[in-house]
């Protein structure tokens, strides 16, 4: 019979003994909560994204081509594990890098393009002569290359950028200074103007111009990659570039010119007070913008950026309006007193006087901002020493041109080594500009994510490092 609390089977039922009560389990069944020897959980499904450009794939095909399931599911492996740890994490904004690399590269495919072009005018005016030409306007200008990217040295900013500063100057810049002019020109004779006078057109409209086309790549580097923009030697850097591209092709302009006008003789002349002489006016007229944006770029919010290329840029246009000014009067007083003297002993002796002033202060200018760039990167990484991700030998050693030389020294005596420790220097520079973006609320959140995972790269290579090294000793 039945117990008092079992219940009762329908007639014709039979009875099953030791049947459980409802929501009990069956003998041998584990309670609810309990694990199942050996029992595997279904696999979680997943809606894996459909490619675009592939065939449609629908559920009801999935179901009409069914396969059997295994006796053994997989869960995972070990493998798989392994190679999960082993993969780099992805890092914050790349999406957004490969953007701006994508625009950056098009940009440089443009110019490089312009380039072109100028060079196909260039042999149409001056024939063969443009090889003689381009070698000789490209002696100051492969100066100032070496002396920018030996200031560049710290803390490297990317080589596509670079080559977009000095392509800028040498192909945009000139066109659009070209450009403006002649909308200038056409505006005036439509007004009735008969052009602008001789002195304006040189003391006041060309700095206005010029100054304003080259500079004004500065302020979309700094609003676009701000990353690569982070200090004011950043912005001599790229200021530096910029003039130096625009000097090489004026004076090739120049050069040819004197060329067809005075043969060898003007040529000479020209070269001497342009390319020898006075080598690095464009490149101080653009480095005070670079300079401005750069201060403000460590640690302003970003409509400063732009404010702040006003300052440098006026600066700019006064020091390049105070050149031609005085060029031309220094020309007139010679041009007066030729009797007494050649007319070009006045011009030559101003044109070294400020000359010299001015390329001693671009230079000097460059060597105080690379010791503080280094002095900024030693101070920021004493924040990492001082929460225990560095230690603070480290910092000495990554924050010092000789600690940097002796830890390459030593880590390329493993092997391998030689590499971690260039990423191990790499990545303490990025961290140096992390950490300032960190500190003045730059970038949010992601700027956070960025900083996890720099300190993850440097801590890695770390790693790999001390391994080699443990390696040798035995």
């Amino acid at each position: 019979m039945p117990g008092p609390n079992q219940p009762v089977p329908a007639p014709g039922q039979p009875v099953m003994h030791g049947q459980p009560m409802p929501g009990q389990p069956m003998p041998g069944q584990p309670m609810q909560g309990q694990p199942v020897p050996g029992y595997q959980p279904p696999v979680q499904a997943r809606v894996y994204a459909q490619p675009r450009f592939a065939p449609t794939v629908t559920q009801e095909m999935r179901i009409r081509a069914g396969m059997q399931a295994p006796q053994q599911v997989v869960t995972d492996t070990p493998w798989t594990g392994a190679v999960r740890q082993a993969q780099p994490e992805t890092a914050p904004d790349s999406t957004g890098n490969i953007v701006r690399l994508v625009a950056a590269i098009l940009v440089l495919l443009v110019l490089v393009g312009g380039l072109g072009l100028l060079a196909l005018f260039g042999g149409l005016s001056f024939g063969v002569r443009l090889f003689a030409l381009i070698g000789l306007a490209a002696i100051p200008l492969l100066g100032i290359i070496a002396y920018v990217l030996w200031l560049d040295r710290w803390k490297p900013q990317p080589k596509l950028l670079l080559g977009i500063c000095l392509l800028w100057g040498a192909v945009a810049s000139v066109i659009l200074t070209l450009g403006f002019s002649l909308v200038g020109d056409i505006a005036l004779y439509l007004a009735g103007f008969n052009g602008v006078p001789d002195i304006i057109g040189t003391v006041i409209q060309a700095p206005i111009v010029e100054e304003s086309t080259k500079t004004v790549l500065l302020v979309v580097i700094v609003l676009a990659a701000r990353r690569h923009f982070e200090g004011p030697l950043d912005g001599l850097v790229y200021g530096s570039l910029i003039g130096a591209g625009f000097a090489f092709t004026e004076n090739i302009l120049y050069l040819g010119q004197s060329w067809n006008e005075g043969e060898l003789l003007g040529l000479a002349l020209t070269f001497a007070m342009r390319c020898l002489g006075s080598p690095l006016l464009h490149t101080a007229f653009s480095t005070c913008a670079g300079v401005s944006i750069g201060l403000a770029a460590r640690k302003w919010p970003w409509w400063s950026l732009i404010l702040m290329w006003l300052p440098g840029l006026a600066l700019g246009m006064v020091l390049h309006g105070f050149w031609n000014g005085s060029m031309t009067l220094l020309a007139m007083i010679g041009y007066a007193y030729r009797n007494v003297m050649n007319e070009l002993v006045p011009q030559v002796i101003g044109l070294i006087v400020l000359s010299l002033i001015l390329s001693a202060a671009w230079v000097a200018l460059g060597l105080i901002l690379r010791r503080s760039e280094r002095m900024h990167t030693q101070n920021m990484l004493g924040d990492y020493a001082n929460s225990g991700w560095l230690t603070h030998a480290e910092v000495d050693m990554l924050g010092t041109w000789k600690g940097r030389k002796n830890g390459r020294d030593w880590a390329k005596s493993f092997p391998g080594g030689k590499e971690e420790m260039k990423t191990m220097i790499r990545t303490s520079g990025k961290l140096s500009t992390t950490r300032m973006r960190v500190l003045a609320g730059i970038g949010g959140e992601q700027e956070r994510k960025i900083e996890r995972a720099e300190l993850k790269q440097f801590v890695d290579a770390r790693e790999r490092l001390l391994a080699a090294s443990k390696q040798m000793v035995r």
